[in-house]
């Protein structure tokens, strides 16, 4: 066998048992549609707020309580700068501290500089953990 037929042979061979790991790594990128466990009632009480971040899948925060029937859950990044926004309970919206931007309670613009809404899920309670499913 020549020198170059065999680094070709090599080269191809190293690619081909690569693969099946880069279409596994690829396929684990995709996102659920499924409902997913994103905390605990009690951790959702505690605040009346849950904030789960750097998660695989997405960031979440979710506002409520065991009690409501009515979650919000929203991704908590700031449309117009990446910041993480908060729940503000007396105003009844999102709040971004960067640069002020402002989102009402389903997410959507109240004041500038954001203009896109911020992205909704749905949320809801099942055996004491809370759930959550992307639109």
């Amino acid at each position: 066998m020549k020198r170059r037929d065999f680094i070709n042979w090599v080269g191809l061979s190293t690619i081909a048992s690569s693969l099946p790991v880069a279409i596994a790594a690829c396929a684990s990128k995709k996102v659920s549609r499924d409902w997913q466990t994103v905390g605990t009632v009690t951790d959702l009480d505690k605040d009346g707020q849950l904030l789960v971040q750097k998660s695989p899948t997405f960031n979440v925060l979710v506002v409520g309580t065991s009690v409501s029937e009515n979650l919000i859950a929203v991704d908590p990044t700031c449309t117009h700068s990446g910041c993480t926004v908060t729940w503000e309970g007396k105003g009844n919206k999102f709040a971004c501290r960067c640069h002020g931007a402002e989102y009402n309670s389903n997410g959507q613009v109240r004041r500038g500089p954001a203009r896109e809404p911020l992205k909704t899920y749905s949320a809801k309670i099942e055996n004491n953990s809370v759930l959550v499913k992307q639109n």
